[in-house]
Formats: C-alpha cells, structure tokens, sequence
C-alpha cells in the first residue's frame, strides 16, 4: 500500500483546527463519532481495493474519507447528492468526514464510484465484513450482549413506479426498471367489491427483505442478510444464527439451553430445520410455533415458563426496524438491483449501530433527530 497516492487535505492547517475546535462541540454527535470510533480498523479490509492505484493521474480520496461521507448520508437518511451538499454547509458533518474548513466535498458521483469500485473488487460481502466491525467495536467497549437474540425480517419497497413500470414492459418491450425486485404477499386485508360485500384481497410488497438478528438487551443489530421480497424468512434463520456464533455473541456452554442464549422469532421460522440446529447447538429455542403443533413434545415447550416470559420480547425488534425506516430512510430502495440493496442493508445497519454505541457508552447522550443536523 506505500505506493498509493491518495489527495492530500488541509485538515491539519492552524486555521482550520482552530475553526473546528472553536465550533463543533465535543459533545456533539459526529464530533464523537470520529473521536471515539476507531476508523482506522474498520476501514483497513477495503484499502486493498486501492491497491496498485494512483501511481499517476489525480490522487483518489482516501476510502475513510468516502465511507464516513457515505455514512452521513445513512445517518441522516438523505440522499447522496443531499449528503454532498450537507458535508460543504455543515462543519460538523466537514469534521466527521476529514476535509479541511476550506475543502470542498467530494462529488456525490465519486461515493458511487466508491461504492463501485470496492464492490467490484472485493465482493459485495466486503459491505457485511464492514458492518460486522460495529460488533467487534463494541465488544472491545465492555458493551454487554444479552442472553436473548430477536430475529425477524423488514421490507423494502423498491424504488419504481410499478404502473409506470409495467406500461414500459407491455408498450415499449422493455425490461423491468428493477430486474431482482419480487413480489411478496404482505397481509390480507378487507376490501368492498363492485357488489357492496366485503372480501379479502393480498396486499403485496414489491422489493426485497432484509433478515435480521439482534441482540435484545444492547438493542444492536448482530447480523444481516438481504435477499428479494419473496424470500421465505424461515430459511434464513440459520444463516442469521450462524453469524451471530461467528461473531461471538451466543453463549452456549452450558449443558441446559435454558442457561445459554436464546433465539425468538415469530411463527415464519417454525421450521423443523431451525428448531434442529437451536437443539443440537444447546441453545434455547422460543420461536413462536404454529396452530398445527399439537404433539407432546410441543406442547411441553409451549408451556415451559421460560419460554412464555421470552415470547413476549419478541416484537422489540419491529422498534428497530422503525428506527431504520423512520430515521434512515430504510424504507425504500436508495437504489436497483439486489446487490445494490445488500449495500443499503449493511450501510443502514452498521449506521443504527454506531449511534446505539455512542449511546451505550455514555447514557447521558441522545443522538439528534435528522431535522437537528444543520444546526452546527
């Protein structure tokens, strides 16, 4: 990496530090993220990307420049054009990214050029390793994880006019604006028809999902996986659960599963398979089982006293996902194509995680509110 060129900025000019430390509170919410965040470590798995670059030519932005830039933007749930304009109006957001008071900000073209570029040569999994270095960042802070994990998926909505959409296919012989986004039956929901009767009719989602576990008493999102709409949830849930073992937040040392970590989900995930794999990792299972469960050894779990006190946290995680699509715009499609939405999953995560650590290690903070952020 010693050959890489990368742009030299001003931040280190007496003026401007003057500027910042003179302007930016220490309490302030980006202020704390640069400080107290160990960029260095997340960004190192995709400086290899860069690898053999910029030998000649204009010099690259360093990449933790463009991915705390890009983080602006999922912090604040605002576009990347919008987060370009933000970064060059606001000193705070400047600070947080690493540009000198008189820099300007990169393009917003150059995050997708970012984006693009390491994706491409590292993978879309590079996206997931980046978000899993939240976990390991608060392990290394003392933050404690809980004995019970919460799984359950989000949708979605992708980003198309679907009437709009669908004249372009039969009229004009088109392909789909958004080739990977499925269809998926959300919820039945009542309706009147042309004779006055109520009926049911399927109301659907049209994107993509994104699976998810998180750890119930720290409130922080262990692992993701993102897929199209039509996914069925249950299969998932291993890969989920495989994650979070990875990651080395599920205990499960002990001979009872009751004294190791727990996993609960709703009844989309009442699966043989998943109840297998809980079993035969001694690990305690409350998912929430079907109508249909009548044999002894059903009956008996439902009835364990353990399980109905863990049941009722389940829904904890539906807070989470609000959070994600109130405040970081999670729920529509930042952009087409499913290997596109994984970036958007992981990028929205690893931002709802970085603020709940802030929060953990100091309880007398609250992260602003997105309408708050132009105010320093």
């Amino acid at each position: 990496m010693s050959h890489v060129r990368f742009r030299e900025g001003t931040t280190n000019s007496f003026f401007g530090d003057f500027l910042y430390e003179s302007v930016v509170p220490k309490t302030h919410f980006l202020y704390r993220l640069r400080q107290e965040i160990p960029w260095g470590t997340i960004v190192a798995p995709i400086l290899t990307a860069y690898k053999g670059g910029a030998e000649f030519g204009p010099s690259p932005y360093h990449p933790e420049k463009l991915l705390r830039m890009l983080l602006v933007a999922y912090l604040f749930g605002i576009s990347e054009r919008r987060c370009e304009e933000m970064v060059n109006d606001t000193l705070s957001a400047k600070y947080f990214v690493g540009l000198g008071v008189d820099e300007s900000a990169p393009d917003h073209s150059t995050l997708t050029v970012f984006k693009t570029r390491i994706t491409e040569k590292l993978g879309v999994g590079i996206w997931d390793k980046l978000f899993q270095k939240t976990i390991r960042i608060a392990k290394r802070k003392k933050i404690v994880f809980g004995a019970l994990q919460l799984i359950d998926s989000t949708h979605t909505t992708a980003d198309v006019n679907e009437e709009a959409d669908h004249k372009r296919q039969t009229k004009e012989d088109k392909p789909p604006r958004d080739p990977d986004a499925t269809h998926k039956v959300k919820k039945q929901k009542e309706a009147i028809n042309t004779q006055g009767k109520k009926i049911k009719i399927n109301d659907y989602i049209y994107g993509y999902k994104a699976h998810t576990s998180m750890n119930r008493r720290s409130r922080l999102i262990t692992s993701v996986k993102a897929t199209t709409a039509k996914d069925d949830d249950g299969i998932h849930f291993i890969a989920l659960v495989k994650k979070d073992q990875r990651l080395g937040v599920v205990k499960s040392a002990q001979k009872e599963p009751k004294d190791n970590t727990g996993y609960s989900a709703d009844k989309g995930y009442d699966q043989g398979d998943n109840h297998y794999y809980l079993e035969e990792h001694k690990l305690f299972n409350a998912i929430i089982l079907k109508a249909n469960r009548l044999q002894e050894k059903w009956q008996t779990m439902k009835e364990d006293p353990n399980y109905q006190k863990v049941i009722k946290f389940r829904k904890q995680i539906e807070n989470k996902f609000g959070e994600e699509k109130l405040h970081h715009r999670f729920g529509r499609c930042r952009y087409l194509g499913l290997r596109r939405y994984k970036i958007q999953a992981y990028m929205t995560a690893m931002a709802v995680n970085l603020k709940r650590i802030l929060l953990l290690t100091d309880p007398n903070y609250s992260p602003p509110k997105p309408s708050l952020c132009l105010s320093i």
